[in-house]
């Protein structure tokens, strides 16, 4: 591949991880206040807790992943 496209592929990645980064955490916001509103229990909202943590998870790794590919290109 190309530095060229291989730059464009992880600026894609990186924009990617923001998106996801954002979106979590509008969405788990907005659960832990329906869920306080309309009185869900705790398990349940609990739930929404674990799904916040496996997509910021995924992004973290996802960001290693950009950071070790831009460390090997450079070097």
């Amino acid at each position: 591949m190309s530095d060229h496209s291989e730059d464009m592929h992880l600026a894609r990645k990186g924009r990617t991880v923001g998106v996801v980064i954002a979106v979590t955490m509008l969405l788990w916001m907005g659960a832990q206040f329906l869920g306080a509103q309309m009185g869900w229990p705790v398990r349940f909202v609990f739930l929404f807790d674990l799904a916040a943590i496996a997509a910021l998870i995924w992004a973290l790794v996802v960001t290693y992943q950009i950071w070790r590919a831009r460390r090997d290109n450079q070097g």
